[in-house]
């Protein structure tokens, strides 16, 4: 079966709009500054985006507000051709940790990710029905670490339940990950160094202390 091509799919949508002469309402679910940055470069200039930043997966508490405060000012400073709106949703942390419960232990990139992708989609699937918004996505795809299909299919399913219309998108797709990492440096941006949450956070910890005991080992093997 071949895989599907999300963001040409977004693009017919995108020219289908431009062809009608309309501007589509879309609420867009943001995981941080870095990862929006592209995303709102590009798609405000055809959408009226309002930023949903929805992430009670993140560790420690600092570590969240600091993200809050970058999407804010990013948003801010950013010249758009449509003008985009910010919510912040709540930071329930407990509903993270019941959504993962179970799962702790599955590496990144597993049903462990997936569970926590369900939990915030679903609540910005929740609130573009609310806001009667005509498209909902989310700038997790732009990640090469993301897995675009699934994200795709979580938001694809929330949405027929809601009976809204998901944008497809594979945002890393067109040089967009790339893209993403000039525009962080453009602005200065705090980009972090893990996902968000606290296993991630382990997981790069022990990484990073495996990468110094090879080195270290390295070192003290004589020639």
């Amino acid at each position: 079966m071949n895989q599907r091509n999300y963001q040409k799919e977004m693009e017919k949508i995108i020219d289908k709009a431009k062809q009608d002469d309309e501007v589509p309402a879309l609420l867009l679910h943001s995981c941080c500054a870095p990862c929006s940055s592209y995303v709102l470069e590009t798609l405000s200039q055809y959408f009226k985006i309002t930023v949903f930043y929805y992430n009670p997966n993140i560790y420690p508490e600092e570590e969240y507000w600091k993200r809050v405060k970058e999407q804010e000012e990013f948003i801010r400073r950013l010249p758009a051709k449509h003008r985009i709106t910010f919510i912040e949703g709540m930071y329930d942390k407990e509903n993270f940790y019941q959504a993962v419960k179970g799962l702790e232990h599955i590496k990144e990139g597993g049903e462990r990710c997936f569970a926590c992708f369900t939990l915030r989609l679903s609540r910005a699937v929740e609130k573009a029905v609310k806001g009667r918004f005509d498209y909902v996505t989310t700038t997790l795809t732009i990640s090469p670490l993301k897995n675009a299909q699934k994200l795709n299919e979580i938001g694809e399913q929330l949405c027929a339940r809601a009976d809204i219309k998901w944008l497809p998108s594979d945002f890393k797709k067109k040089d967009g990950y790339k893209r993403s990492t000039e525009i962080s440096r453009e602005y200065g941006m705090y980009r972090q160094d893990y996902c968000g949450c606290v296993f991630s956070l382990k997981e790069r910890e022990a990484d990073r202390k495996a990468d110094r005991e090879k080195e270290i080992l390295a070192q003290s093997v004589p020639e």
